[in-house]
């Protein structure tokens, strides 16, 4: 009676509480199928491309790391690479800076909050859900020194000292595309904080509030190194989006990275490399360049994740 009883409860489909192998695959093959055709395969032939010269769409013959030897030593590219390396980097610290202190920010005053807070919720995560190329265009037009909302705003409420050519400046063309670029993402880091923030025990706060700490000294001794993984979540994820930028930026400032090539990043010049470079060697140097790419991020992103996997276990 009791076997019987055990044959029952057995889930549909599994041996012994396991889950079968035929059933597991079942699953999992479609995924990994398109993994492999979408992700690996383009990856794998960038880097096959990169070691061979090309005349247009020919491939010549094999020339090992002549391709990435181009980068770094023929002109222009020797001078853009590095630009728009820099321009990256600038990009993702603007951009964590504003898009994870308003995201932590917005989480601690919804998670206090109770009124409203689905909508805002909602509010400050549309953008979100919006194309980024749709975005840009959207920006491009408020921030047009004519007739851009922006700058009428600006003059409406007498402060039309402070209308500027946002786009047109080399000064401020970078950090307008930055500030755009965390006003999108900026709903992302604050559902993961807000999700994080429900899920610590109110005992901790109210243990610390019984030892006399403040509420400033709660956040910061309590609160904020529980958020550690979260921390490190959206830092590695927001590395990789700034380091893979090019729609956004595209729709702002062009495939130059205009003006001057100020808002030029990595994924702008691969843009250029690879579909308006006259050089007949276009598809080599293109594809060593997103071979560097892929390897600088994948590479910064295993390093970041270990720094805040050790930072967690200090926790414990």
């Amino acid at each position: 009676m009791v076997q019987a009883q055990r044959r029952l409860r057995r889930p549909v489909g599994t041996g012994g509480g396991r889950p079968r192998r035929r059933v597991l695959l079942t699953f999992l093959l479609p995924a990994l199928a398109l993994y492999t055709v979408f992700i690996i395969y383009p990856l794998v032939s960038a880097a096959e491309y990169s070691l061979y010269s090309w005349s247009g769409n020919r491939q010549d013959g094999f020339t090992g790391l002549s391709d990435f030897h181009q980068l770094f030593t023929k002109y222009p590219l020797s001078e853009q690479v590095w630009r728009a390396l820099g321009h990256n980097c600038l990009f993702f610290i603007g951009t964590m800076l504003i898009q994870t202190t308003l995201g932590l920010a917005f989480a601690v005053l919804l998670h206090k909050s109770r009124r409203g807070k689905r909508f805002l919720q909602t509010a400050y995560t549309l953008p979100h859900l919006v194309s980024p190329i749709v975005v840009g265009y959207l920006w491009s037009i408020m921030l047009n020194p004519q007739f851009g909302a922006i700058n009428a705003a600006l003059r409406d409420v007498g402060l039309g000292a402070l209308a500027q050519p946002w786009r047109g400046d080399p000064h401020l063309a970078l950090p307008v595309a930055i500030v755009v670029n965390a006003w999108q993402w900026v709903g992302f880091p604050m559902l993961l904080f807000g999700a994080a923030l429900a899920g610590i025990p109110d005992e901790y706060e109210q243990a610390a509030r019984v030892d006399g700490a403040s509420s400033w000294q709660v956040f910061r001794r309590v609160t904020l190194p529980l958020l550690t993984p979260v921390l490190g979540i959206v830092t590695v994820l927001t590395f990789i989006g700034t380091f893979n930028v090019l729609d956004l930026v595209f729709a702002l400032q062009g495939s130059q990275g205009n003006p001057g090539f100020a808002t030029d990043t990595l994924g702008l010049l691969f843009y250029r490399t690879a579909f308006q470079n006259p050089d007949p060697n276009a598809i080599g140097q293109s594809c060593a360049l997103a071979v560097c790419m892929f390897v600088l991020i994948f590479g910064v992103s295993l390093a970041a994740n270990k720094i805040f996997r050790r930072m967690e276990d200090r926790l414990t």
